[in-house]
């Protein structure tokens, strides 16, 4: 009886020191490099074949006169020639840091008002019930709708930009970090609570940590409104001392009918976009899913 109990023991554990292997074994991540043929074929390839995709198609439509009015759609070596042009005289960098400048100015004003108010909101019973609504309702109005009054109160000048910026991406980003906040778990809240984190305390370390993918998730939107409202400010507010921006640019190109520019201008603004996502909010989303360990790093 001895020697079976001590064999039960025994296998016990052993099973026990097993799955405390295993269990390290799933929680240690393996770090190393990835290869660049890996990275190549999952991220680099795909979308270089979509675009070289794109071109070949819209090559076809002109190659095989599909559309067979340049005015109408130009070919792509055509565009290429006025990018290369405004490249050579010194205008393509121009144009992008005005509009990017503006929008990144305009979204960071966004973010110092829309993160307090999100919060009020997100805290505050009364106020959520009084302004709640109207926050989802101007998230819900086009950016364009503002344009008109605001060359109105403000006149044509860049305040005028930037007002159309924050009435584009304040609630966006509002109503982002209201949504984290619902999603944090009472028993965060009140573990703080035990912990003496009350207050701006409380709000600082607790609330805003747990609620940060909603918040990221509200400001990547944040973001897509500014840019368009931005866009939208610069192709009807247009004015020679405001400078060339690429909204600018696009209303240039329509009203000369030139739609080598109009393209130029589309597919700048398109590759900014772009850009600004691949920069700023893809590692910020890649970074908050590693944290919460969802993503293992590689």
């Amino acid at each position: 009886m001895a020697s079976t109990d001590s064999t039960t023991v025994a296998k016990d554990g052993s099973d026990l020191a097993g799955l405390e292997a295993g269990l390290d074994a799933l929680e240690s991540r393996q770090s190393y490099r990835t290869p660049f043929r890996q990275t190549f074929v999952q991220k680099i390839l795909p979308p270089v074949l979509a675009v070289a995709l794109v071109l070949a198609l819209w090559q076809a439509l002109v190659s095989f006169k599909v559309v067979d009015d340049p005015t109408k759609l130009p070919a792509p070596s055509a565009v290429w020639d006025v990018v290369q042009t405004a490249w050579l005289q010194g205008e393509l960098l121009g144009y992008i840091w005005t509009s990017v400048s503006r929008g990144l100015l305009g979204f960071c004003f966004a973010l110092l008002i829309g993160t307090p108010l999100g919060l009020i909101v997100a805290r505050v019973k009364f106020i959520r019930a009084a302004i709640g609504p109207i926050l989802s309702g101007l998230q819900s109005l086009p950016s364009v709708a503002w344009v008109p009054p605001a060359v109105i109160w403000l006149g044509l000048n860049n305040s005028m930009m930037y007002a159309v910026i924050l009435l584009g991406a304040v609630p966006s980003i509002a109503n982002g970090l209201v949504s984290g906040v619902d999603q944090v778990p009472p028993l965060f809240l009140r573990a703080g609570r035990t912990l003496g984190a009350t207050g701006l305390k409380g709000t600082w370390h607790i609330v805003l940590p747990a609620a940060l993918p909603g918040y990221v998730a509200g400001l990547k939107q944040g973001w897509a409104f500014s840019w368009r409202s931005l866009m939208a400010a610069e192709i009807i507010a247009s004015f020679p001392d405001l400078g060339v921006g690429l909204g600018q640019l696009l209303e240039n190109g329509r009203n000369a009918s030139d739609m080598a520019m109009v393209f130029e201008a589309i597919l700048l603004i398109l590759i900014v976009g772009i850009a600004i996502d691949l920069l700023i909010f893809s590692p910020l989303e890649r970074w908050v899913l590693r944290s919460r360990g969802l993503l293992v790093k590689n």
